[in-house]
């Protein structure tokens, strides 16, 4: 990896470069699968261990546009040490952590150097990229269309989840928005929905609207339209409706690009480089506050580790 760019900046131009294209990261991979019945992966590291937050966008991402299938990803060293060779002239993947070391410059009033944070990145690579590990590694290709009882079950579950919150949600009119002052989300009337996924993906992205209440997680949500305000909660709520969709099991074509928001975004991104990480930071706690207050996971619906 020959780049000097900073992690975030090269974070930042990739969502851009699939930005300018009409495209939002966060969701192409949904609408790229080759079936409507499959359920996107969960991008995971070699220890089962799910990623969250910006490395779920950028795998996902990378996933979409190389065609991998595979669900795991691992250092070319991590590879070497199961057996497994990355094939000649493949390209790495950046994932991200923060990590933490003390200044040498800097003192707290007791004397003792002040710490600080850093981001780091490091190059993975999908498995599909890789040969000679062992075959649980590789994704098995079968996918079938789902039972009448499996959708039945999987909608029981949106609606267990979604009637869990105990949120103020009215399905009526023909708009979608969550309303601070009140506390309620207002969603349109079933009928003017394709189907019943697109409704539930409507209801989830307002979902992540709802933990911003000042009793919740309280974000900041007195941006108008257009502002950098404003496209920063909607770019936090579009993450965490997809992040909320891989673990519900919505359906892949479900989530439709909010097509309004792609000319802020791209203004705001361009703007502040830091957002996007500080997007999908927020997006990923907003998704594990709302998933915890379900109880789902303690239920062992969640998609296994």
């Amino acid at each position: 990896m020959n780049d000097h760019k900073r992690p975030e900046d090269r974070i930042t131009d990739a969502v851009i470069a699939c930005l300018e294209k009409g495209t939002t990261p966060w969701t192409k991979p949904w609408a790229n699968l080759t079936s409507p019945y499959s359920k996107v992966a969960m991008p995971r590291r070699v220890t089962g261990e799910a990623y969250q937050g910006i490395n779920v966008v950028m795998l996902w991402l990378r996933a979409s546009t190389e065609g991998y299938g595979g669900q795991t990803w691992m250092t070319y060293r991590q590879a070497a040490e199961l057996g497994g060779q990355v094939r000649k002239a493949e390209q790495s993947t950046l994932v991200t952590y923060y990590g933490q070391a003390k200044s040498n410059k800097d003192t707290g009033p007791d004397g003792e150097a002040t710490s600080y944070r850093f981001l780091k990145g490091y190059p993975v690579f999908n498995v599909d990229q890789i040969e000679g590990l062992d075959a649980k590694f590789y994704p098995v290709a079968a996918v079938t269309e789902p039972t009448v009882f499996e959708v039945q079950d999987k909608i029981a579950q949106i609606e267990r989840f979604i009637a869990s919150m105990g949120a103020d949600i009215q399905w009526t009119g023909d708009r979608a928005y969550y309303a601070l002052g009140s506390d309620h989300i207002r969603l349109p009337e079933w009928r003017l929905f394709r189907d019943a996924e697109q409704a539930y993906a409507t209801a989830l992205h307002e979902l992540i609207h709802w933990t911003a209440h000042g009793s919740r997680l309280n974000r900041d949500l007195t941006g108008r339209f257009g502002s950098a305000t404003y496209a920063f909660e909607e770019l936090v709520a579009d993450m965490g409706a997809a992040f909320l969709g891989q673990r519900l099991g919505l359906r892949p074509d479900h989530i439709e690009d909010h097509a309004s928001y792609i000319a802020s975004w791209l203004k705001a991104l361009k703007d502040d480089s830091g957002m996007v990480l500080k997007a999908a930071s927020l997006a990923q706690a907003a998704t594990d506050y709302l998933w915890t207050k379900s109880g789902l996971g303690q239920l062992g619906l969640e998609e296994a580790a």
